[in-house]
């Protein structure tokens, strides 16, 4: 009798166990905040062939699966403009429900160390700002440092609204990205992803095989070396900090990495794999704005630091739908870690609001290097977003010009028509011209916008 009983008792168990197992992953609980006027894709786990019903408080609309053999199912559901807070009722023989969840714009913010770098970093105002850091329409989720060998379903973390002490801690680049969006989409709610790892190079943050099926990408990969610090092997982070997130809906991504891979020279080539295998794992087009990474003097070599710059200016031209923010005149050229980090969200935000939500008429890039015509001993230089070009110091001596033969001597510069004019005594038949090439080099070609031009060179 009394075995029966335990057996019994043991059946109980085991049928609740297996029963009560509808779950989601971390990405979707209370506080978080879902893409507006869209249509998300919400998905988790459950038994084989157990009915899911999903129920949103904003329009009490019932949607209905079934779990697969694989014990995984997913509904795609419609998004208002944005509002809350609202609920999310997923019900199988248990039931979650997600409570406090708003509606607005999600990005994700990504990179190494100047993304995650924080006001507990110690950043420019920093203690001031997070004074005033409550606000409950902005909402951070936290990836922790994890990395895995093979893609992951699920990571630790949850979502929160700012405060003054989740403000602390998290990403300043992207506070400050969300606190300016907040101005001008008014009371759209703002959600921000934080995904980041000081020192790592980009190779980690794509799927191993978009670098090891690549030779060009597979060799520069070969050449990290390991560091105490972080992973280096190609898609370590992606696996465990990307993968369980990719398919959460978001307006589009925040990019600052580069420093980890100077010394490449096909880092453009680089940056645009990992854009398009983002874009291919979301099924989603979506924006990527990126910043370029600051004037530094790195190791020996005096332009190691400058062909990463000129790389990410050279794929604004490559991949669609990308924007860069320069920063050399907020930068400090012997901190890798420049601490003026609310100008760079700012704008990063600008970007967004031009380009993104088609709100803001106002010059939001740099000036960047468009053509150059030769006329006789003269080089003409025309620019994207050149409006109003001015030297910093009246003039300039950052243009250098070369003949056929490459070598490279200073040039005289100056401005005529929004374009810059260069001669140089020391060449008489110029035919290339390079700007502000230097790893220190901090530009002294502004526009109207006050934003400094972009290194660039010709060759």
């Amino acid at each position: 009798m009394k075995n029966n009983i335990y057996k019994f008792v043991f059946f109980l168990l085991i049928s609740s166990t297996m029963m009560a197992n509808v779950s989601l992953p971390n990405i979707f609980s209370d506080n978080m905040v879902l893409q507006r006027n869209s249509e998300v894709k919400i998905w988790g786990w459950a038994n084989p062939k157990e009915e899911i019903k999903l129920v949103s408080s904003w329009n009490n609309q019932e949607y209905k699966t079934v779990a697969n053999n694989q014990a995984k199912w997913e509904i795609t559901i419609k998004t208002p403009e944005a509002g809350g807070p609202f609920t999310i009722s997923i019900k199988g023989y248990n039931e979650v429900v997600l409570k406090n969840i708003l509606i607005g714009e999600v990005w994700l913010c990504s990179g190494q160390s100047n993304m995650e770098m924080s006001v507990s970093w110690g950043i420019d105002d920093g203690e001031e700002e997070a004074k005033n850091a409550t606000n409950p329409n902005i909402r951070f989720f936290t990836v922790p440092k994890l990395t895995a060998e093979n893609p992951q379903n699920n990571l630790l973390g949850n979502w929160t609204e700012s405060t003054p002490e989740t403000m602390k801690y998290f990403s300043a680049v992207g506070y400050f990205f969300a606190k300016r969006l907040r101005e001008d989409l008014k009371n759209v709610p703002i959600g921000l992803i934080s995904s980041n790892w000081g020192g790592t190079p980009a190779e980690i943050w794509m799927p191993a095989e978009v670098v090891n099926n690549d030779p060009i990408l597979l060799e520069n990969a070969k050449k990290l070396n390991e560091q105490e610090y972080g992973p280096r092997q190609p898609g370590r982070a992606y696996n465990a900090m990307i993968y369980p997130i990719a398919g959460f809906k978001i307006a589009g991504t925040l990019w600052y990495q580069g420093e980890s891979n100077v010394g490449s020279l096909v880092y453009d080539k680089t940056l645009g794999a990992l854009i398009t295998s983002w874009r291919k794992e979301w099924k989603d087009d979506f924006p990527f704005y990126y910043v370029q990474i600051a004037p530094f003097k790195t190791g020996s070599n005096n332009f190691s630091n400058v062909t990463i710059r000129d790389s990410q200016r050279k794929l604004l031209k490559e991949v669609s739908k990308t924007g860069m923010v320069v920063i050399s005149d907020i930068s400090d050229t012997i901190d890798i870690h420049p601490k003026n980090k609310k100008s760079v969200g700012i704008r990063l935000a600008n970007l967004a609001l031009a380009d993104t939500y088609k709100i803001n008429s106002n010059l939001v890039n740099s000036p960047l290097f468009k053509s150059l015509k030769i006329e006789k001993n003269k080089l003409i230089v025309s620019f994207d977003y050149g409006d109003g070009l001015y030297f910093k110091d009246k003039k300039s001596n950052q243009f250098e010009v070369a003949g056929a033969d490459g070598v490279f001597y200073p040039a005289e510069a100056s401005i005529k028509n929004n374009e810059v004019i260069l001669t140089s005594k020391k060449v008489a038949s110029p035919a290339k011209v390079r700007f502000a090439w230097g790893n220190t080099t901090q530009s002294d070609l502004f526009n109207k916008a006050n934003l400094p031009a972009s290194c660039f060179t010709t060759e």
